[in-house]
């Protein structure tokens, strides 16, 4: 029998962790090579790993929900001396991450005859080959227990939450310790359940316990609601507190807004615009049979508007490198789009997407959206963006101030196009009316800047056909 293991690699941009979400493979399966072995998840999506080697699965060094660390043992195949992986993994993080970065710079062509390049989007080491690890998870060490053939091993509970202590007063709870009362045994019949002195009097002469105070039937709404990637449960049937574990998107969103927020001095314009000819164009172009089968909306416009301004101020698409004490200025525009999905927020970005065409920029958008709310955006998706657009108009806001993604020189937040009153040629009309504002860089960006660019972005709004044509 010839082994080899499978390291779980890294997907992203400096991962060091994933938790396993479903296996797709089970132990005694034979696998072919790119068979989808099992979905993970990152702090910045779900990934879906194909095989590396032809083979039997001997064993899954995981269970569902356990987080393991990249480079570390995921499945172990036998092989029989027969199959031969694209990219052998090694026995060390630093050749497997060689490895993975040799896929990610050949082209299809130089694999050769014979050959076939495996699916993932693997990541890299740094130049050191060793993985950097911001932290460890408190209490995982060394690689997770084996799941072998002749002793399969269900998945692990999580571990109980800790009972909170009773509810009382700090007087009630030194009474009822200098009494050797202990307060988990009682039933509390204050007001939501809170123990009173006569409690712990009760428990002292042995009277039975009273009947705890009913309080009022819970009101308001009964809807779940979507919070931080899940749904919660509604105001009145939900617990009275909930924790939700921070980890996976949220924990992504959460250090990555942090560290934008304090490293990056953020300041913003914004602008009201006239966005009639915006939404008069758009039901034109719906109109046209060639275009029936391509999703038009604002948002392609403001895609194009933004790309447009970005190649007459190349300034706005730029980022600060601290460390190189640089400004780094990039001609081509890899756009974010942050996108609120049933895990929470991401920003996937479209590469190249200055080069588009209007149908172009339309089918990329809603691919990049689609993928984001069915969870399969990919790696190499997730990384690289220049400029972002953040849409809080279907939320029914007229206005954002964004905080920038690290690594991003400015971000466009529109807001609701909606009916107001608006002056044309000294008479008040009704239009369709929006406003947009942009959080930038001051680093890097200075208000002078930042207002050509609003200024640039409103006037293609304002008459997108023009500016189209125009280029």
């Amino acid at each position: 029998m010839s082994e080899e293991v499978f390291l779980l690699p890294d997907v992203g941009e400096g991962l060091v962790e994933a938790e396993i979400v479903t296996w797709k493979v089970a132990v005694g399966d034979v696998v072919t090579l790119n068979q989808p072995l099992v979905d993970i998840e990152t702090a910045k999506a779900t990934v879906e790993l194909p095989s590396p080697y032809a083979g039997t699965v001997v064993a899954l060094h995981g269970n569902v929900g356990d987080v393991m660390e990249v480079h570390k043992p995921l499945i172990t195949f036998d092989v029989g001396g027969d199959a031969t992986p694209v990219a052998k993994v090694a026995a060390t993080p630093a050749s497997q991450a060689e490895a993975e970065s040799e896929l990610i710079e050949q082209s299809p062509a130089a694999f050769g005859e014979g050959r076939e390049a495996v699916l993932i989007g693997y990541g890299v080491a740094n130049e050191e080959g060793v993985v950097t690890r911001k932290h460890r998870r408190a209490g995982r060490t060394g690689v997770a227990p084996t799941v072998a053939a002749s002793s399969p091993t269900p998945a692990t509970a999580s571990a109980a939450t800790p009972a909170l202590a009773p509810r009382c007063t700090p007087p009630v709870r030194l009474y009822a310790k200098q009494h050797g009362v202990d307060l988990t045994t009682l039933a509390g019949t204050g007001r939501d359940g809170l123990i009173t002195r006569d409690d712990v009097e009760r428990a002292l002469s042995g009277a039975p316990a009273a009947a705890p105070a009913r309080g009022p039937a819970p009101s308001g709404p009964t809807t779940p609601s979507h919070f931080v990637g899940r749904d919660i449960d509604s105001w009145s049937t939900g617990a009275k507190e909930e924790r939700i574990p921070v980890k996976g998107v949220l924990r992504s969103m959460s250090e990555a807004m942090v560290q934008s927020a304090f490293s990056a001095p953020h300041a913003a314009v914004w602008v009201r615009l006239d966005a009639t000819k915006t939404m008069e164009l758009l039901t034109s172009l719906k109109k046209q049979a060639s275009l029936q089968d391509v999703r038009l909306s604002p948002l392609t416009i403001v895609a194009m508007a933004l790309c447009d301004a970005a190649r007459h101020y190349p300034g706005v698409n730029s980022s600060f490198d601290s460390a190189a004490g640089e400004v780094v200025v990039r001609r081509s525009v890899n756009l974010g789009i942050a996108a609120d999905t049933p895990r929470g927020l991401i920003v996937p970005n479209i590469k190249g997407a200055d080069q588009l065409d209007l149908v172009a920029m339309a089918q990329a958008l809603n691919v990049l959206v689609d993928k984001a709310r069915n969870g399969t955006t990919t790696p190499n998706e997730m990384i690289g963006t220049t400029l972002t657009i953040t849409n809080v108009g279907p939320f029914g806001v007229d206005a954002a101030m964004p905080i920038l993604p690290p690594g991003t020189g400015a971000i466009l937040a529109i807001g609701q196009i909606a009916k107001a009153p608006w002056v044309v040629n000294d008479e008040v009309v009704v239009r369709q009316v929006c406003e947009i504002a942009m959080s930038f860089d001051h680093r890097q960006i200075d208000g002078a800047l930042a207002s050509r660019v609003l200024g640039h972005v409103a006037k293609f709004l304002e008459d997108p056909a023009a500016a189209l044509i125009a280029g």
